[in-house]
C-alpha cells in the first residue's frame, strides 16, 4: 500500500493516515466489530478479499462482545486490514477501562492506531466531524466521538443530516437500525454487539454488505437510530 500526503495532510491537527485507492483493487469500510469476532469471519468470508484488497474498520474493535483478544489477533495479523482508533480504544489505553488478556503487542496495537485513514476525497473515523465547522478547527477527540454538535447523546440532530463535504466521511460509532448512504456520510454501525448487523460498505461499486451479529449485549432504547438512509 502506497502511503502519501494531500491536501487533508496539511488541514487536520490530528493524527492520520493517508492511503493510495488506485494501489488497491476492492476497498471496502466495515463498521463497529465490538469483539465479535464470529461476525467478523462471516464478514470477511463474505467480502472474500483477495490479495490486493483493503477493508478499513471505523474503530470499536473491542469491548461487549466475547473475542476482543481475538478480533485485534486478526485485524493486526493481516495486512490487508486496517483501523482507526475509536472511543473503545481510547477508554483502553488511557486507563478508563480495562480487558483481561490483552498483552504488550495488543497495547502497541492500539497506540498505533490513527485517528482518521483518509484517501482522496474520503476519510474514516468514529464519530464524525461538526457541518459548521472547518475540518481543520476538529481535534481528535471531536472525530472520534461526535454525534451531535450540541451534544454527545442520541437525541440530535445528528452531525451527519447536515453535513455537505468534501470530504465524504465514513463513520461509526452511533448505533443505527441501517446503514446510512448519503452523498457524503456513509454510516456503519449497525449494532452487531446487540445482535444487529456487522456492515461493510463497498467503496468502488456504492453498495452494502451484512450479516447478523449474535445479541451479545441488551441495548437500549435510547441507544437506537432510525433514519431513513437518504
Amino acid at each position: 500500500m502506497t502511503t502519501g500526503t494531500s491536501a487533508f495532510d496539511d488541514t487536520v491537527s490530528f493524527d492520520h493516515r493517508h492511503i493510495v485507492l488506485e494501489d488497491r483493487d476492492d476497498v471496502y469500510v466495515i463498521g463497529d466489530v465490538h469483539g465479535c469476532l464470529d461476525a467478523l469471519e462471516a464478514l470477511l468470508e463474505t467480502l472474500e478479499l483477495g490479495g490486493n484488497d483493503l477493508a478499513v474498520f471505523v474503530g470499536d474493535l473491542v469491548r461487549k462482545g466475547p473475542e476482543s483478544k481475538a478480533v485485534l489477533d486478526r485485524i493486526r495479523e493481516s495486512p490487508r486490514l486496517l483501523s482507526v482508533r475509536g472511543n473503545n480504544e481510547r477508554k483502553l489505553l488511557e486507563g478508563e477501562a480495562s480487558l483481561p488478556g490483552l498483552d504488550a503487542a495488543d497495547s502497541r496495537y492500539l497506540q498505533s492506531l490513527p485517528t482518521a485513514i483518509s484517501w482522496d476525497g474520503g476519510v474514516v473515523v468514529h464519530g464524525g466531524v461538526d457541518p459548521s465547522r472547518p475540518l481543520s478547527t476538529h481535534s481528535a477527540g471531536d472525530v472520534l466521538t461526535m454525534r451531535s454538535p450540541d451534544g454527545d447523546g442520541y437525541e440530535g440532530p445528528f452531525w451527519f443530516e447536515t453535513y455537505e463535504g468534501p470530504p465524504r466521511v465514513f463513520f461509526g460509532h452511533t448505533v443505527l437500525d441501517a446503514p446510512i448512504e448519503r452523498e457524503w456520510a456513509v454510516g456503519l454501525d449497525t449494532g452487531c454487539v446487540y445482535g444487529g448487523k456487522l456492515t461493510a460498505y463497498d467503496v468502488r461499486r456504492d453498495r452494502f454488505h451484512s450479516v447478523t451479529g449474535a445479541d451479545h449485549v441488551e441495548r437500549s432504547s435510547e441507544k437506537f437510530v432510525t433514519l431513513d438512509g437518504s
